[in-house]
């Protein structure tokens, strides 16, 4: 990949992350070494009949390196490793640093927070057929090659279809066996710390400062070869408290990273193909006993009318303020204590949602998404006691904008505005706050919300804000004040009296910004287009559709980092799981099937994708024809078979 890919390498050295896949790999269960074993030996007979049809190798110019038994577990701890929060406890250090501490809470997600996955479940007592329905859509970093992928696994033992991630075994989030199915949202609970290093030299060795003195800590010099460039050489440290990935003893300061998977030699893979062989929710409930990360909230249904609700992984236990920041390592009262805290639950009464909001993993995080989307969906639900598996589709893509009365209430009260600003006022305060694609007053609600954004960020009381973090450029995603001030936007404007902000000032001015490109707006969906990311953007070139949604939608497609255009973030599939018939099933993916975007089955998705329409799932062999098709581009009018 080139220069621009060194960080992440960098950071995936530092952080141990093939030792640790090896590690967790030799303490599995036999019997699941053996199911990695000829997981592996399958991946390497398909790379080596395959390639050829994969152009990813092509364009590198490189060619698939040979699998080994522990290299699911690697990808999996690769793909989550930015996913348990440590970059946030980067912003919130900087953040006290910078503001103070009383201003963390102000910049906090719940208000609001940034889009996020949905689930919900609906008990048989709700749905037409008398049987449990379970509907949702995970949301990420729109890849391409998709990040999950349609899949039926059928054999003697088990026959199960699901949505998998790439290179992973078995079924971990999003599966139905055909008598109970399962689906998984972010707990946004916190269980990664991070520790201030103190190094020294002594003799050819590193040691780091801890609560009880000086201790050796593991330093090793290692090279990453660069595509373009000269390799790199670094020396890789790990303390008592976890490795050095930040930083580092030439650099003058370093933390390290502590985490569950590094602590116990754990990522529960003895879970997945306990949930192959799943017949009810007591099976998956016990299968998710063994989890550890990332932390999930598991909601399951099975055909007996069993319902299940619970939080799934291990989280540590430890001080407070561990959750919050980076603690210094060499002082008493940081360290973990061995324990893990409780995973929560609770019976399912009525209908179950889950949204990344502040609900049952409340005790085990800081920071959650707002509570908009799940309000929206229980009110949606509540709306009827009759629910089919087809009528989700209208839940998934509902794209009202409950957040949007944070700006609109302080701009109805504004007076005094100029001819232009007042007729911005006048439009937005009539607005239906649904961010539909083909509407414009949404594109010009979307320009006052930059605007006020902007004006935030240029805020005399929030300057210290843009003083150039010294963290790499991987975590500037995560340290960048516009997208922090955009998510934290309703609480600025409600409780940022409290740093000196006045509300209303804001606004005018935004209002006055805005007004002028406002009058000539285009439809949200000109504006607001998809963009997923590639590894090989040549490969990624397309036509991408309009979106409606924002993030605080059910429909939660995001622009961070911009704060009007491409999406870089959405729902990366869709799923309803009917526990009546797993035939009347159905799901869909942003893109496809074949991760080759020449292929007949590369895209055809996407256009269904964009209008918020879901494919059946077909497990019926006979209604299944083998594609052995040359890959080329499937015409716009084409629709993707079962």
């Amino acid at each position: 990949m080139g220069p621009a890919a060194l960080d992440w390498d960098l950071l995936a050295r530092r952080a141990r992350l093939k030792d640790t896949a090896r590690r967790c790999f030799n303490a599995l269960a036999p019997e699941t070494r053996r199911w990695l074993r000829s997981y592996a030996d399958g991946v390497n007979t398909g790379l080596r009949r395959s390639t050829a049809g994969a152009p990813q190798f092509t364009a590198a110019g490189v060619a698939p390196g040979t699998w080994r038994p522990w290299t699911p577990l690697a990808l999996w701890l690769s793909t989550h490793l930015l996913m348990g929060g440590f970059p946030s406890k980067l912003w919130r250090g900087e953040l006290a640093e910078r503001l103070g501490p009383e201003a963390v809470g102000l910049f906090s997600g719940d208000g609001p927070g940034s889009g996020g996955s949905n689930g919900w479940l609906l008990p048989g007592d709700r749905t037409r057929s008398g049987a449990a329905i379970l509907a949702g859509d995970p949301h990420r970093i729109v890849l391409a090659p998709g990040v999950y992928q349609q899949l039926h696994v059928a054999c003697p033992e088990f026959d199960v279809v699901g949505l998998a991630i790439p290179g992973v075994p078995g079924i971990a989030h999003f599966g139905h066996t055909g008598r109970v199915a399962w689906a998984i949202t972010n707990a946004m609970a916190d269980y990664q710390d991070l520790y201030h290093e103190r190094l020294r030299r002594r003799g050819r060795g590193v040691e780091a400062l801890g609560p009880d003195g000086w201790r050796p800590a593991k330093a090793v010099t290692d090279v990453v070869h660069v595509s373009g460039a000269a390799p790199v050489e670094f020396e890789a440290i790990e303390t008592e408290r976890g490795p050095v990935v930040l930083g580092g003893y030439d650099a003058g300061w370093a933390m390290s990273l502590r985490r569950p998977v590094t602590a116990c030699a754990a990522l529960g893979f003895d879970s997945l193909p306990q949930l192959l062989r799943a017949t009810s929710v007591a099976d998956v409930d016990a299968a998710f006993e063994g989890w550890v990360e990332p932390v999930n909230v598991v909601m399951a249904a099975d055909t007996r009318g069993g319902l299940l609700h619970r939080v799934a992984g291990r989280v540590p236990v430890r001080a407070e303020t561990n959750r919050l920041w980076p603690v210094p390592g060499w002082e008493p009262g940081h360290g973990w204590t061995g324990s893990w805290e409780a995973p929560p639950r609770e019976p399912v009464s009525g209908t179950a949602v889950m949204a990344n909001q502040r609900d049952l993993a409340a005790p085990l995080g800081v920071e959650f998404a707002a509570g908009h989307r799940a309000a929206r969906i229980r009110e949606l639900l509540g709306g009827s006691g009759n629910w089919s598996a087809g009528d989700m589709a209208a839940i998934h893509t509902d794209d009202a904008l409950p957040s949007a009365s944070a700006l609109l209430d302080p701009l109805a009260r504004l007076d005094g505005l100029s001819p232009a600003a007042a007729r911005l006022q006048r439009r937005l305060l009539r607005w239906d706050r649904r961010m539909d694609a083909g509407n414009t007053d949404a594109t010009a609600y979307a320009l006052l919300r930059a605007a006020a954004v902007a004006r935030l960020a240029a805020h005399p009381l929030l300057a210290a804000l843009a003083a150039p973090s010294s963290r790499p450029a991987l975590y500037q995603p995560w340290l960048a004040p516009e997208p922090r001030i955009a998510l934290a936007l309703g609480n600025l404007l409600s409780a940022g009296g409290a740093l000196g902000i006045d509300a209303a000032d804001v606004v005018r001015a935004a209002a006055e910004d805005a007004a002028s490109p406002a009058e000539t707006a285009a439809p949200w969906g000109h504006v607001h287009r998809l963009s997923p990311w590639s590894a090989l953007p040549s490969l990624c070139e397309s036509d991408w559709p309009g979106l409606s949604g924002d993030h605080d939608c059910v429909l939660s497609v995001v622009n961070v980092p911009d704060a009007v255009g491409r999406v870089t973030r959405g729902p990366v599939a869709r799923y309803v799981w009917d526990l009546a018939r797993r035939e009347d099933s159905l799901w869909i993916v942003p893109l496809g099937a074949s991760g080759d975007p020449s292929a007949p089955h590369g895209r055809d998705q996407l256009p269904l994708w964009a209008r918020g329409e879901l494919l059946p799932v077909v497990t019926d062999r006979s209604e299944l024809t083998a594609d052995s098709s040359p890959a080329r581009s499937p015409s716009a009018a084409e629709s993707p078979r079962p």
